[in-house]
């Protein structure tokens, strides 16, 4: 299917979001717009929004203070957005300007923002340039290159907020779950007073259909608190928010809010976008029983990963071909055995990965014609494969003894490889320290054991729909509840070489014994 036509298939709301996408843009909801507003309107005459978009916090902002003579400023650099009728009011001011670039020369008492949602990847190597310098700018350190657009429209409010000023964020949940996510929060509250985050259910989410998991921080500009308020909405568009909010955290026993108070400490250590922690001394976690690596980026699947009958046509060799699993919904299960494989060969599903290591000169022909090929669809040239030497290498892998679906909504994600498939990147590699046979079956129903399961939110980064992502490193941290490990018999590693070694040294007494030799 050719993409034109791939294209027009597509529904209209694919295409509107992707229109969003480019820009970042995702509109407030207004039960959350009002109560934000409400949050930052303290002694304020005049509210800030840096990223105004269609002007839902000014409507927020004139629904709940009519009366008030409160004026509304804000900016973009969407001139097709500063257009609407909404902002023909003489309470309003709006300018087309870049908030990030070129920033208001004054500091604000009251900021309300739903800032631009843009990831790392869709920023020019230019503006990143700029990223970094304001960062260092503001807090003399640089963050991770992987924190997105709205992160340092943060900073940058953060930065323009008068003493005892008030600021209301409504902003990604990888602002505070990604790689740069502790040394950013533990400079916020080392300098600014976080009072209280606000998180919602997957059925309260602001933003349905989009595949984000969205987070408020309530942050005022004194001294820091040793405690915050810590907030999940379990129903959208109801008033309990704006009711906890507008009584300045007094009113807390509300029908559809959950509220704690939370040691900043802790919250800072679990993740602000976390639930509290109880059992934060784990006896044991994954990294005791296995290590885990990403799967397989091959760069380009549809040269790389083939269906038998791709390969039998173009007359590869089985000896250049692994059998591998690249969608988490080609395995309906908690197992992926040879059986499964061969029926997602019959549905003509690729499950052979291309794996070469070894100059094109020592190819066979048909190999070598098929190598040419990729290079007329200029592969190597793309910035992954443009990394490897030559191009077609494969990245290897050791066959892992289970698979954990990379993101994922299902409720079982740990999968027991016994088909011996080598995973693409929609898995991680996990790999058992002991090959044992038991070994590998107790830890895989540990694993998938639901209390277990549950601590994968204490690791992941949350995305919408309750969608959980975990990278490498941060699964090995998960948290195993150590009546599992106990009910299940699971052994570290090393105690079950001396469990062999004991039943060796025993073996061997009581042969001396019986044949009467000495030590």
């Amino acid at each position: 299917m050719s993409m034109v036509k791939l294209h027009q298939k597509l529904p209209v709301e694919w295409h509107e979001r992707e229109k969003l996408r480019e820009k970042g843009q995702f509109w407030t909801p207004n039960w959350v717009a009002e109560a934000m507003v409400a949050y930052v309107l303290d002694y304020a005459e005049l509210v800030f929004d840096p990223a105004t978009g269609r002007g839902a916090f000014f409507e927020a902002l004139k629904k709940i203070s009519p009366t008030r003579k409160i004026t509304f400023f804000g900016t973009d650099i969407d001139a097709d957005v500063l257009s609407d009728n909404i902002y023909n009011d003489p309470s309003c001011i709006v300018e087309l300007r870049d908030f990030i670039k070129n920033p208001p020369r004054r500091k604000f008492r009251a900021i309300v923002a739903n800032p631009p949602y843009l990831r790392h990847h869709r920023i020019d190597e230019e503006t990143k340039q700029f990223l970094k310098y304001l960062c260092t700018k503001i807090t003399g350190f640089i963050i991770d290159g992987r924190a997105g657009y709205h992160v340092y429209f943060l900073l940058q409010a953060l930065n323009l907020l008068e003493t005892n000023g008030k600021l209301a964020f409504i902003m990604p949940a990888d602002t505070c779950e990604g790689t740069f996510a502790k040394k950013l929060w533990n400079w916020i509250t080392e300098n600014y007073c976080l009072e209280c985050v606000i998180t919602f259910d997957k059925d309260a989410t602001p933003f349905p259909n989009v595949d984000t998991n969205a987070v408020v921080f309530l942050i005022k500009k004194d001294k820091p608190k040793k405690e915050i308020f810590w907030i999940k909405v379990n129903r959208a568009y109801s008033k309990d928010l704006f009711v906890f909010v507008s009584s300045h955290f007094k009113h807390t026993s509300l029908e559809n809010l959950f509220v704690s108070k939370r040691d900043l400490k802790e919250a800072l250590a679990t993740g602000l976008s976390r639930p509290q922690q109880n059992h934060i001394g784990y006896k044991y976690h994954l990294s005791d029983f296995a290590t885990v690596m990403r799967g397989i980026a091959t760069g380009a699947n549809d040269f790389f990963y083939l269906t038998r009958k791709q390969a039998e046509e173009l007359e590869i060799p089985s000896k250049y071909l692994r059998v591998a699993i690249g969608r988490t919904k080609d395995v309906t299960g908690d197992t992926i055995t040879k059986e499964d494989v061969q029926e997602l060969e019959k549905n003509l599903r690729p499950t052979l990965l291309l794996s070469i290591d070894q100059p094109e000169n020592d190819l066979p022909l048909k190999v070598i014609s098929y190598v040419r090929k990729g290079v007329e669809l200029g592969l190597p040239e793309r910035p992954l494969i443009k990394q490897r030497h030559p191009w077609f290498k494969m990245e290897k892998r050791e066959v892992p003894e289970l698979l954990f679906a990379y993101l994922g909504r299902r409720n079982t994600r740990f999968i027991k490889n016994v088909a011996g498939v080598l995973p693409l990147t929609g898995f991680l590699c996990v790999y058992t320290k002991s090959k044992d046979d038991k070994f590998v079956d107790r830890l895989w129903n540990i694993l998938n054991h639901p209390d277990t399961l549950k601590n994968l939110q204490f690791v992941g980064k949350s995305y919408g729909a309750g969608a959980i992502k975990v990278e490498p490193r941060s699964l090995e941290k998960l948290p195993i509840p150590e009546y599992i490990v106990d009910k299940y018999n699971l052994k570290k590693p090393y105690e079950y070489h001396e469990d062999q070694l004991g039943f060796i040294y025993e073996k061997r007494r009581r042969y001396r014994s019986r044949h009467r030799i000495k030590e």
